[in-house]
């Protein structure tokens, strides 16, 4: 029972598609930020849910470990091969089923990207609308429970998956959810497999609820003579009820490094971009009242377009603030770390990471998606001082206390995978060694990318 016996038999009926070429390894070993590489002994590119299950099967056998890849977006360690095995690229199982327009759903393979799906729903007037900023794979997304900009009006992954298919860790395929948009009959498996990480069974095929695409787009931007005057602004969006499609944050630090990068243009204050759905009537309206609330908490700059160019390169601008943040310090190492909290404990939890950085003396740009209580920073490690390493593990474990003394979480977004897996018995409790005992139930090896999320 050992991996090279695992890969010849793979080898046997997958030939070429099991790969074990050094630049393979490399590509399946990174990481977007800070974590070391650790490369798998192969890597398999499977074509159809029969093939996955044949693969779950033999490394079941061998007690293999095997680990999905999607294509490697993630920021926490999901991906990384801590015990070797083989990474499973999902690549070649990209296409998109079926799409039931009268339905608003569509069923897809795991590794369409949410950019080619919304191409491929153009001509329905329908679209999807998560968006994590990377053209992420979608089955990466569901295992992730992904989110993004637009979480303040459609919701998470959780909210917009209606269905999987999943191989478990022996091999068996099963089915979770219907097309109906409810249903009362038993434990609700499609929610255990998302959000799982990959660490209870391999996602094949995903149904998705699909929405109408909005007769009109809005978006926009303004600036803050203080970080406290945007949060409280977006506080009270959302308490009014202000139906936001979007709304992000930018700090100082993130406008001047979004400056340099895109040859934007933004004064060297906090912003507010944001942007609203709806009719044409409805949007005039809802940006007028949000220009209101801007003006009463010291925002200036409010500008507002309808134009798709404009709204295409504020977004992109924003999607791409990571590498802007990432290019302030070339050859920087990145700790990117996220928390959410409730609404109402935004301001405090916001301001006190503020502070708690700026007494660093590292650089760590704070954005995120503010509008569900959700944001992010980015601290730029220099790798040739360890020391720098050590104070932004520590920045990022306070903040994690921090939320969760605020009745929050240790991520919103980013998942768990190695890196905030040392939170878990603080924010769950007992619930995480139930976490434990569904993994030993549904994968009694412990083959299923492990080391991640659960005891």
């Amino acid at each position: 029972m050992t991996i090279p016996a695992a890969l010849d038999a793979l080898e046997t009926f997958l030939g070429q598609r099991l790969s074990r070429s050094k630049s393979d390894l490399a590509l399946h070993a990174r990481s977007e930020t800070h974590f070391p590489e650790m490369p798998p002994d192969a890597v398999a590119y499977p074509e159809s849910t029969e093939e996955v299950s044949r693969i779950m099967k033999l490394c079941a056998e061998h007690g293999c470990p095997v680990i999905a890849w999607g294509v490697g977006t993630s920021l926490e360690g999901h991906t990384a091969a801590v015990e070797g095995g083989i990474c499973l690229d999902m690549s070649r199982m990209n296409r998109v089923l079926e799409i039931q327009a009268a339905d608003m759903d569509v069923r897809v393979q795991p590794g369409v990207t949410r950019e080619a799906l919304n191409e491929e729903l153009r001509a329905t007037g329908l679209f999807f609308p998560i968006d994590p900023g990377a053209n992420a794979t979608l089955g990466g997304m569901a295992a992730t429970r992904a989110s993004g900009t637009t979480a303040v009006r459609y919701g998470t992954m959780r909210d917009n998956i209606l269905g999987l298919e999943v191989v478990l860790a022996d091999g068996r395929v099963i089915r979770t959810g219907t097309r109906a948009r409810k249903s009362s009959a038993g434990y609700d498996l499609t929610a255990l497999f998302i959000g799982s990480e990959g660490t209870l069974g391999i996602i094949t095929e995903i149904t998705l609820r699909l929405h109408g695409q909005p007769e009109a787009i809005s978006a926009g931007v303004c600036a803050f003579e203080s970080f406290q005057g945007a949060v409280e602004a977006v506080i009270e969006t959302i308490q009014m009820g202000l139906p936001m499609a979007r709304i992000e944050f930018l700090d100082e630090a993130s406008a001047i490094a979004v400056n340099d990068y895109a040859g934007m243009v933004f004064p060297e204050k906090p912003h507010l971009l944001f942007e609203l759905h709806g009719s044409p009537e409805s949007v005039a309206e809802d940006a007028a009242r949000f220009g209101e609330i801007v003006t009463d908490h010291g925002g200036s700059g409010f500008e507002w377009s309808d134009r798709a160019e404009d709204r295409k390169a504020l977004w992109a601008m924003r999607h791409n603030a990571f590498y802007a943040i990432k290019a302030l310090r070339p050859g920087a190492l990145t700790l990117v770390t996220d928390i959410c909290v409730p609404i109402s404990r935004l301001a405090q939890a916001v301001e006190e990471t503020r502070e708690d950085i700026l007494a660093s003396g590292l650089p760590g740009p704070i954005l995120g998606h503010v509008g569900d209580g959700n944001f992010h920073a980015a601290l730029l490690i220099d790798p040739a001082n360890p020391s720098e390493m050590e104070t932004a593990k520590a920045l990022s474990h306070r903040m994690v206390e921090r939320s969760l003394a605020l009745g929050g979480t240790a991520t919103g977004e980013h998942g768990v995978g190695l890196g905030k897996r040392a939170y878990m018995a603080s924010e769950h409790g007992d619930g995480w060694e139930v976490m434990g005992q569904l993994k030993n139930a549904l994968d009694p090896a412990g083959i299923l990318n492990p080391g991640k999320l659960v005891p």
